[in-house]
Order: structure tokens, then sequence, then C-alpha cells
């Protein structure tokens, strides 16, 4: 059923993501009520797929088109995109344009209509809503990890800083190898499996060297792989995505890896 939307309140289509519907679905309901709480109508479009960046990386251009087609066809009439993933939103702002510059005037045109008015959830809160502060509580120390994508891609570096600073109880201590991959890079853990438990094994030791009781990051491919070798470590330490503090829920769910008891 359709619903009549105050004049100026833009239309959000929240883009999932594979790994969140699959292991994490509270990341999408904690961007939900961040998006609502900033003010957007929010709508999952029910026929979004994966965005195809594990068969763009893996060399699969035919079916990462025809996924990407999918995507565009779904999500171009919104007003904006918002991901909880940078990986996800750089895959749609950045490399669905080139998908298709070659042999498809058409779509490459879509795709750039649609890459320009897709974000990442934070950095859409608080740079295109203007979000400069959440209503949440978070009781410890947390230290940041900057995803690849996001930081790279997008220039998200700050945007989370910002919001976390404003949750009361909170405090931030930060990695000494913050801008560093844990080494998951979504097929590149599943090409090059010794350097990547070397590099997300060097990551935990500097987590746990800050002394930080969480560990958060805007990824959830970033946070499933660093909760498994903290876990594998014995190391005590949650590890939460960021919208899940912001959008005070962390008592909806155990920490990543973990069970609700």
């Amino acid at each position: 059923m359709s619903q009549t939307r105050p004049a100026g309140t833009p239309r959000v289509a929240l883009f999932v993501t594979c790994l969140v519907d699959l292991y994490r679905p509270t990341v999408g309901f904690a961007a939900l009520r961040l998006l609502e709480e900033a003010g957007c109508q929010v709508e999952v479009p029910a026929a979004q797929t994966c965005c195809g960046q594990p068969a763009y990386n893996s060399g699969d251009r035919m079916t990462a088109k025809d996924l990407a087609r999918s995507v565009i066809d779904a999500f171009l009439p919104f007003d904006y995109v918002v991901a909880p993933s940078g990986s996800c939103a750089g895959m749609i702002g950045h490399h669905y344009p080139a998908l298709f510059a070659e042999d498809d005037p058409l779509y490459r045109g879509k795709a750039e209509a649609l890459g320009a008015k897709t974000f990442e959830l934070v950095s859409f809160l608080t740079d295109v809503m203007g979000v400069q502060a959440v209503k949440a509580r978070y009781d410890g120390v947390v230290t940041y990890h900057d995803s690849c994508s996001g930081l790279r891609e997008l220039g998200i570096r700050e945007q989370p800083r910002k919001l976390l600073g404003t949750v009361e109880g909170l405090a931030l201590k930060e990695l000494p190898d913050r801008d560093i991959c844990c080494g998951f890079g979504g097929t590149f853990c599943v090409k090059y499996p010794d350097i990547s438990v070397r590099m997300v094994s060097d990551k935990v030791r500097n987590v746990q060297g800050t002394g930080a009781d969480t560990l958060l990051a805007g990824d959830l491919g970033c946070l499933l792989n660093m909760a498994g070798r903290l876990k594998r470590e014995g190391a005590p330490v949650q590890v939460r995505h960021v919208a899940e503090v912001l959008a005070d829920m962390t008592q909806a769910v155990a920490p990543i890896g973990e069970t609700k008891a």
C-alpha cells in the first residue's frame, strides 16, 4: 500500500547486502531505524539481488552485468540508495558505469545516474542528511577498523567517528593500523588464504593491543573475518557493526560470532 510522503522527505531504498541478509539481519533493521530517525521514507525493494561484486572481482563480467542490470532496474526510481556497506556502495557507485562503458550506452547512463545517488549508510547520514548526533548508549571502550572500500573509494573516515563521539558511555581508542586491510577482501581470502590469515592475525593482535572490549566497522565481511580470528585466538573482544551501536540496538542481538544467552 502506498503512503503519502511529506514534502521534502527523501524516498530512500535500502540495499540490504547479501551478508546482512544471510548472517546479520539486525544490521539492516539498525540501518532502517537510523534512516527513519533522520527523516527518510525507507523502502526495501523486493527485487534486489547481490550487487555482483564477487563475480566482478573474479573476472566474470557477464554475470556481474546481469546482476548490475537487476539492481539498476530495482533501485533507479528512488531518490537515494543507501547500503550499510562501503564495499557494496562502492561497487554500485564506482564500478557499474565501467561495466557498460564499451557496449551498452543505455545502461551506462542508468548506472551513472544510480551511482550518483548511492551512499554508504553513515556517510549518507552525516554528509547528505546532516545528522550531527544519535540517541544511543554503549558502555564500553571501542576501536574502529576502516574498511578498504569505504575508506579508499568513498572517503569514509571521520563520519563514523563523528557519530560515535555522541554515543553516551562510549570511549574510542584508535587502532595503530586502522586503515590497513583485515585480509578479507571478498574473494581475496579464498584465492590467497595464507596471506589472508597472516593479515587478519596482525589485525586482531593490534585490536587486542588497544585494550578495547569491542571492535566496530562498517562492512560485515570484514567483521565476520575479524570475529572469526578473534574467536579462534580466544580473545574476549566483542565484534559489532557500527550501525548496531549508533541505532542503540546492541541489546537485540549477541555480538558477531557469539550466541545470545
